[in-house]
């Protein structure tokens, strides 16, 4: 296993698949991006309340979900800023040292090394008897959520070609169920629908038990539309997970053909304190501080 294993894709050109990915899907071209960088910035001038960096890098992080709309990115931009208000507790001055025993000691959540078939990047989520909520809480469970999408929306290839998420319940309990409160299943769709500047393409629920129901009663009445479309059941049927990730591209656990999984959060950890310097930004964006 080697460091590349476990990298960030940043600062890196789109290959050639991707930006014909991002003009057919996104209405991506070189003059609508400067257009709509140009407006952006003129936007943000406009809304003094809003404070969010306005290098293209920043800027792009919006445009790119948004399709290139500049009022939409700004919209967007506004209800990034709603909700690191709303759960300040949380995320306020929130960085990765923090969380640092969840990442290494706890193998609550993990990304895939490799992308899937369509370049997309895999989150695991591992909420079954692996997940102990005494030692790590569901409002923790949030903040590695959080401090992992910081991350990917630094790769171009992920803006473009969207994430995939993997909630995977194997052995999941009583302590589990329990944990996953109201509270939280409110704030992480709040979270996912409204406030999240990435493409989620597919949620995935693997290996979820009966007693899951209980759980998915609380997530349904939030769910709109647009996300409940892009949520699959598969239950401990890997050949209908199959359907939608190849499993040349899925490891063992998930009746692929790659190796088992045998890496987790810690090795992750060292790469998203790597980028230090833009979660210390995004921690300063949001509503503009009044002086």
């Amino acid at each position: 296993m080697t460091s590349n294993d476990f990298r960030l894709e940043r600062n890196v050109e789109l290959s050639a698949e991707t930006r014909e990915i991002a003009e057919r899907e996104l209405r991506e071209t070189p003059e609508r991006v400067r257009e709509a960088l140009e407006r952006l910035r003129e936007l943000l001038k406009e809304n003094k309340d809003l404070y969010f960096g306005d290098d293209d890098e920043i800027l792009t992080i919006f445009l790119r979900p948004c399709k290139w709309y500049p009022e939409s990115a700004l919209a967007l931009m506004r209800r990034v800023a709603e909700f690191k208000k709303e759960n300040a507790c949380l995320l306020d001055g929130l960085l990765p040292e923090h969380e640092i025993n969840s990442f290494l000691e706890h193998k609550v959540v993990n990304v895939l090394k490799g992308r899937d078939h369509k370049g997309r990047r895999v989150l695991i989520v591992n909420v079954g008897g692996s997940w102990d909520p005494k030692k790590v809480t569901a409002d923790q469970l949030f903040r590695l959520f959080y401090l992992i999408h910081e991350a990917a929306m630094l790769e171009p290839e992920s803006q473009v070609r969207g994430t995939i998420v993997v909630m995977d319940f194997h052995n999941m309990g009583w302590s589990q169920t329990m944990g996953l409160t109201p509270s939280f299943s409110k704030r992480l769709l709040t979270f996912i629908q409204d406030a999240m500047p990435l493409r989620l393409k597919e949620v995935h629920f693997v290996k979820e038990p009966m007693i899951f129901n209980v759980v998915w009663k609380m997530f349904k009445p939030l769910i709109r539309e647009k996300l409940k479309n892009r949520i699959f059941f598969h239950g401990s049927k890997m050949s209908s997970l199959h359907k939608h990730l190849e499993p040349s591209h899925l490891p063992a656990d998930y009746g692929g053909e790659l190796p088992t999984i045998d890496y987790s959060g810690a090795e992750w950890y060292p790469v998203i304190n790597e980028v230090l310097p833009h979660i210390h930004k995004w921690n300063t964006y949001g509503f503009a501080k009044n002086t």
